[in-house]
Protein backbone atom coordinates (compact mmCIF):
# COMPACT_ATOMS: atom_id res chain seq x y z
CA UNK A 1 0.00 0.00 0.00
CA UNK A 2 2.64 2.51 0.50
CA UNK A 3 4.95 1.18 -2.74
CA UNK A 4 1.28 2.67 -4.14
CA UNK A 5 1.20 5.32 -2.70
CA UNK A 6 4.70 6.44 -3.29
CA UNK A 7 4.48 5.61 -6.74
CA UNK A 8 0.83 8.03 -7.06
CA UNK A 9 2.94 11.16 -5.79
CA UNK A 10 6.03 10.57 -7.81
CA UNK A 11 4.02 10.78 -10.92
CA UNK A 12 1.82 12.85 -10.28
CA UNK A 13 5.03 15.55 -8.72
CA UNK A 14 6.29 14.33 -12.33
CA UNK A 15 2.74 15.57 -13.86
CA UNK A 16 2.91 18.84 -11.94
CA UNK A 17 6.35 19.43 -13.48
CA UNK A 18 5.88 18.63 -16.89
CA UNK A 19 2.66 20.98 -16.25
CA UNK A 20 4.78 23.95 -15.56
CA UNK A 21 7.32 23.52 -17.76
CA UNK A 22 4.54 23.14 -20.73
CA UNK A 23 2.71 26.24 -19.28
CA UNK A 24 6.60 28.16 -18.85
CA UNK A 25 7.72 27.49 -22.58
CA UNK A 26 4.12 28.62 -23.77
CA UNK A 27 3.86 31.68 -22.00
CA UNK A 28 7.14 33.12 -22.86
CA UNK A 29 7.81 35.73 -25.72
CA UNK A 30 10.64 34.79 -27.75
CA UNK A 31 12.50 38.03 -28.45
CA UNK A 32 13.17 39.18 -31.66
CA UNK A 33 16.52 38.60 -33.47
CA UNK A 34 18.19 42.36 -33.72
CA UNK A 35 18.09 43.68 -37.44
CA UNK A 36 19.37 47.55 -36.72
CA UNK A 37 22.32 48.77 -36.43
CA UNK A 38 25.99 47.00 -36.67
CA UNK A 39 25.06 44.37 -34.27
CA UNK A 40 21.97 43.77 -36.89
CA UNK A 41 24.48 43.15 -39.27
CA UNK A 42 26.42 41.18 -37.61
CA UNK A 43 23.99 38.91 -36.70
CA UNK A 44 22.82 38.92 -40.87
CA UNK A 45 26.41 37.86 -41.50
CA UNK A 46 26.76 35.19 -39.01
CA UNK A 47 23.33 33.74 -39.95
CA UNK A 48 23.90 33.47 -43.48
CA UNK A 49 28.08 32.34 -43.08
CA UNK A 50 27.67 30.20 -40.22
CA UNK A 51 25.33 27.00 -40.68
CA UNK A 52 25.98 25.88 -36.98
CA UNK A 53 25.21 29.11 -35.20
CA UNK A 54 21.61 29.18 -38.01
CA UNK A 55 20.52 25.98 -36.89
CA UNK A 56 21.05 26.93 -32.81
CA UNK A 57 19.40 30.64 -33.46
CA UNK A 58 15.82 29.81 -32.92
CA UNK A 59 16.55 27.73 -29.45
CA UNK A 60 19.11 30.79 -28.30
CA UNK A 61 16.76 32.55 -28.61
CA UNK A 62 14.05 30.77 -26.60
CA UNK A 63 16.01 30.41 -24.01
CA UNK A 64 17.09 33.75 -24.09
CA UNK A 65 12.72 34.30 -23.42
CA UNK A 66 13.43 32.51 -20.46
CA UNK A 67 16.34 34.34 -19.41
CA UNK A 68 14.88 37.48 -19.15
CA UNK A 69 12.35 36.71 -16.68
CA UNK A 70 15.13 36.81 -14.59
CA UNK A 71 16.52 39.74 -12.54
CA UNK A 72 19.39 39.61 -13.64
CA UNK A 73 20.06 43.42 -14.88
CA UNK A 74 23.98 43.88 -13.58
CA UNK A 75 25.09 40.52 -15.16
CA UNK A 76 22.98 41.38 -18.56
CA UNK A 77 24.83 45.36 -18.23
CA UNK A 78 28.43 43.77 -17.60
CA UNK A 79 28.06 41.50 -20.30
CA UNK A 80 26.14 43.92 -22.98
CA UNK A 81 29.57 45.96 -22.42
CA UNK A 82 31.51 43.02 -23.39
CA UNK A 83 29.29 42.21 -26.17
CA UNK A 84 30.22 46.11 -27.55
CA UNK A 85 33.92 45.69 -26.73
CA UNK A 86 34.42 42.97 -28.68
CA UNK A 87 31.84 44.31 -31.63
CA UNK A 88 28.85 42.39 -31.05
CA UNK A 89 30.22 39.07 -31.83
CA UNK A 90 27.28 36.97 -33.86
CA UNK A 91 24.94 39.94 -33.15
CA UNK A 92 24.39 38.21 -29.71
CA UNK A 93 22.30 39.94 -27.02
CA UNK A 94 23.29 39.38 -23.26
CA UNK A 95 20.32 37.30 -22.53
CA UNK A 96 21.31 35.01 -25.30
CA UNK A 97 25.41 35.45 -24.22
CA UNK A 98 24.13 33.51 -21.49
CA UNK A 99 21.76 31.30 -23.05
CA UNK A 100 24.81 30.36 -25.25
CA UNK A 101 27.42 29.78 -21.97
CA UNK A 102 24.37 27.57 -20.56
CA UNK A 103 23.98 25.15 -23.76
CA UNK A 104 27.70 25.09 -23.91
CA UNK A 105 27.84 23.75 -20.44
CA UNK A 106 25.11 21.14 -21.20
CA UNK A 107 26.51 20.06 -24.16
CA UNK A 108 30.56 19.60 -23.26
CA UNK A 109 29.12 18.14 -19.62
CA UNK A 110 27.17 15.51 -21.41
CA UNK A 111 29.80 14.74 -23.82
CA UNK A 112 32.67 14.68 -20.63
CA UNK A 113 29.96 12.42 -18.66
CA UNK A 114 29.73 9.68 -21.39
CA UNK A 115 33.76 9.61 -22.49
CA UNK A 116 35.69 10.14 -19.23
CA UNK A 117 32.79 9.08 -16.75
CA UNK A 118 30.63 10.41 -14.70
CA UNK A 119 32.39 12.27 -11.82
CA UNK A 120 33.77 14.82 -14.20
CA UNK A 121 30.60 15.74 -15.49
CA UNK A 122 30.76 18.77 -13.39
CA UNK A 123 34.40 19.81 -14.39
CA UNK A 124 33.03 19.54 -18.09
CA UNK A 125 30.56 21.65 -17.57
CA UNK A 126 32.25 24.47 -15.65
CA UNK A 127 34.91 24.43 -18.69
CA UNK A 128 31.81 24.26 -21.05
CA UNK A 129 29.97 27.52 -19.43
CA UNK A 130 33.15 29.37 -19.23
CA UNK A 131 33.85 28.35 -22.98
CA UNK A 132 32.05 31.52 -24.61
CA UNK A 133 33.42 34.27 -22.44
CA UNK A 134 37.03 32.81 -23.14
CA UNK A 135 36.02 33.02 -26.76
CA UNK A 136 34.54 36.28 -26.11
CA UNK A 137 37.94 37.72 -24.42
CA UNK A 138 40.08 36.60 -27.09
CA UNK A 139 38.19 38.09 -29.88
CA UNK A 140 38.52 41.49 -27.65
CA UNK A 141 41.60 41.25 -27.63
CA UNK A 142 42.27 40.61 -30.91
CA UNK A 143 40.29 43.70 -32.00
CA UNK A 144 42.08 45.81 -29.94
CA UNK A 145 44.99 44.64 -31.44
CA UNK A 146 44.68 45.10 -34.83
CA UNK A 147 43.17 48.55 -33.92
CA UNK A 148 46.35 49.69 -31.93
CA UNK A 149 48.14 48.48 -34.79
CA UNK A 150 45.98 50.48 -37.72
CA UNK A 151 45.66 53.52 -35.98
CA UNK A 152 48.87 55.40 -36.44
CA UNK A 153 48.62 54.77 -39.92
CA UNK A 154 45.20 56.24 -40.56
CA UNK A 155 45.18 59.14 -38.24
CA UNK A 156 48.36 60.60 -40.64
CA UNK A 157 46.14 59.82 -43.61
CA UNK A 158 43.28 61.67 -41.98
CA UNK A 159 45.78 64.45 -40.66
CA UNK A 160 46.21 65.19 -44.86
CA UNK A 161 43.12 64.83 -45.76
CA UNK A 162 42.40 67.46 -43.25
CA UNK A 163 45.25 69.23 -44.98
CA UNK A 164 43.91 69.21 -48.12
CA UNK A 165 40.48 70.48 -47.37
CA UNK A 166 38.22 68.14 -45.53
CA UNK A 167 36.84 68.30 -42.15
CA UNK A 168 37.73 65.73 -38.86
CA UNK A 169 34.29 63.35 -40.10
CA UNK A 170 34.52 64.19 -43.77
CA UNK A 171 38.30 62.03 -43.32
CA UNK A 172 36.92 59.72 -41.08
CA UNK A 173 34.40 59.07 -43.91
CA UNK A 174 37.04 59.15 -46.72
CA UNK A 175 38.98 56.37 -44.51
CA UNK A 176 35.69 53.94 -44.38
CA UNK A 177 35.62 54.57 -48.20
CA UNK A 178 39.39 53.49 -49.01
CA UNK A 179 38.59 50.20 -47.91
CA UNK A 180 35.98 49.31 -50.45
CA UNK A 181 33.64 47.26 -48.19
CA UNK A 182 36.47 45.39 -46.76
CA UNK A 183 35.42 45.12 -42.86
CA UNK A 184 38.40 45.27 -39.87
CA UNK A 185 37.76 46.32 -36.27
CA UNK A 186 38.89 50.00 -36.86
CA UNK A 187 37.27 50.95 -39.58
CA UNK A 188 33.98 49.47 -37.43
CA UNK A 189 34.76 51.74 -35.29
CA UNK A 190 35.03 54.81 -37.17
CA UNK A 191 32.24 53.98 -38.83
CA UNK A 192 30.57 53.90 -35.66
CA UNK A 193 32.26 57.17 -34.76
CA UNK A 194 29.83 59.00 -38.09
CA UNK A 195 27.29 56.85 -37.23
CA UNK A 196 26.81 58.87 -33.77
CA UNK A 197 27.58 62.46 -35.16
CA UNK A 198 25.04 61.82 -37.98
CA UNK A 199 22.53 61.05 -34.68
CA UNK A 200 23.59 63.95 -33.06
CA UNK A 201 26.27 63.44 -30.93
CA UNK A 202 29.06 65.76 -30.23
CA UNK A 203 32.39 64.87 -31.53
CA UNK A 204 33.46 64.95 -27.74
CA UNK A 205 31.04 62.31 -26.85
CA UNK A 206 31.42 60.00 -29.55
CA UNK A 207 35.41 60.03 -29.33
CA UNK A 208 35.16 59.26 -25.67
CA UNK A 209 32.73 56.75 -26.61
CA UNK A 210 35.64 54.97 -28.98
CA UNK A 211 37.62 54.96 -26.05
CA UNK A 212 35.52 53.35 -23.64
CA UNK A 213 34.82 50.86 -26.24
CA UNK A 214 38.20 49.73 -27.28
CA UNK A 215 40.91 51.05 -23.74
CA UNK A 216 43.79 50.63 -24.98
CA UNK A 217 46.80 53.33 -24.42
CA UNK A 218 46.96 54.32 -28.40
CA UNK A 219 43.30 55.08 -28.79
CA UNK A 220 43.04 56.72 -25.50
CA UNK A 221 45.99 59.32 -26.36
CA UNK A 222 44.31 59.97 -29.54
CA UNK A 223 41.33 60.41 -27.88
CA UNK A 224 42.73 63.02 -25.59
CA UNK A 225 44.68 64.71 -27.99
CA UNK A 226 41.66 65.51 -30.51
CA UNK A 227 39.73 66.95 -27.48
CA UNK A 228 41.97 68.90 -25.86
CA UNK A 229 42.26 69.94 -29.40
CA UNK A 230 39.55 71.02 -30.02
CA UNK A 231 38.55 72.36 -26.11
CA UNK A 232 41.46 74.96 -26.74
CA UNK A 233 41.14 75.63 -30.18
CA UNK A 234 44.43 74.75 -31.55
CA UNK A 235 44.59 73.15 -35.45
CA UNK A 236 43.35 69.70 -35.18
CA UNK A 237 45.08 68.71 -38.47
CA UNK A 238 48.27 69.44 -37.03
CA UNK A 239 47.41 67.72 -33.71
CA UNK A 240 46.82 64.89 -35.38
CA UNK A 241 49.19 64.78 -37.89
CA UNK A 242 51.32 65.13 -34.22
CA UNK A 243 50.08 62.17 -32.71
CA UNK A 244 50.05 59.95 -35.22
CA UNK A 245 54.07 60.41 -35.76
CA UNK A 246 54.37 60.04 -31.71
CA UNK A 247 52.22 56.84 -32.13
CA UNK A 248 54.47 55.14 -34.89
CA UNK A 249 57.51 55.93 -32.91
CA UNK A 250 55.37 54.26 -30.28
CA UNK A 251 55.11 51.45 -31.85
CA UNK A 252 59.30 51.18 -33.07
CA UNK A 253 60.32 51.52 -29.57
CA UNK A 254 57.95 48.51 -28.55
CA UNK A 255 58.78 46.20 -31.22
CA UNK A 256 62.24 46.98 -30.30
CA UNK A 257 61.88 46.36 -26.64
CA UNK A 258 60.09 43.46 -27.55
CA UNK A 259 62.94 42.09 -29.59
CA UNK A 260 65.94 42.52 -27.22
CA UNK A 261 63.63 40.87 -25.00
CA UNK A 262 62.65 38.01 -27.22
CA UNK A 263 66.63 37.70 -27.53
CA UNK A 264 66.83 37.18 -23.63
CA UNK A 265 63.66 34.55 -23.68
CA UNK A 266 65.81 32.56 -26.10
CA UNK A 267 68.89 32.04 -23.62
CA UNK A 268 67.02 29.63 -21.81
CA UNK A 269 66.21 26.91 -24.57
CA UNK A 270 69.63 27.83 -26.24
CA UNK A 271 71.06 26.77 -22.88
CA UNK A 272 69.21 23.40 -22.33
CA UNK A 273 70.04 22.52 -26.14
CA UNK A 274 73.39 22.83 -25.54
CA UNK A 275 72.93 20.64 -22.48
CA UNK A 276 71.18 18.17 -24.79
CA UNK A 277 74.03 17.91 -27.24
CA UNK A 278 76.92 17.88 -24.96
CA UNK A 279 75.25 15.21 -22.88
CA UNK A 280 74.88 13.20 -26.07
CA UNK A 281 78.47 13.57 -27.17
CA UNK A 282 79.75 13.14 -23.83
CA UNK A 283 77.36 10.53 -22.42
CA UNK A 284 79.30 7.57 -23.37
CA UNK A 285 82.75 8.49 -22.30
CA UNK A 286 80.87 9.32 -19.04
CA UNK A 287 79.37 5.92 -18.85
CA UNK A 288 82.59 4.22 -19.37
CA UNK A 289 84.45 5.88 -17.00
CA UNK A 290 82.65 5.32 -14.36
CA UNK A 291 82.18 1.51 -15.03
CA UNK A 292 78.50 1.21 -16.61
Amino acid sequence: MATWVLRIGAYSLLAVVVFVVVALATSVRTPPAPRLGHRGAVRHQALHHNTLFATVEPALRFLAGLLNLLPLSGLRARQEVELQRAGYCLGLTADEYLALSLCSASVLGAIVAAVLGSNLCIPGALLGFFLPKMQLQESIRMRVKSISRGLPHSIEIAALCMGAGLDFPGSLRMLVRAKGGEQDPLTEEFASILEELELGHTRQQALLNFAERVRTAAVRDFVNAVVQAEQKGNPLAKVIQVQGRMLNMRRSVAAEEAAARAAVLMMGPMVLQLACILLLLMGPFIAKGVGF
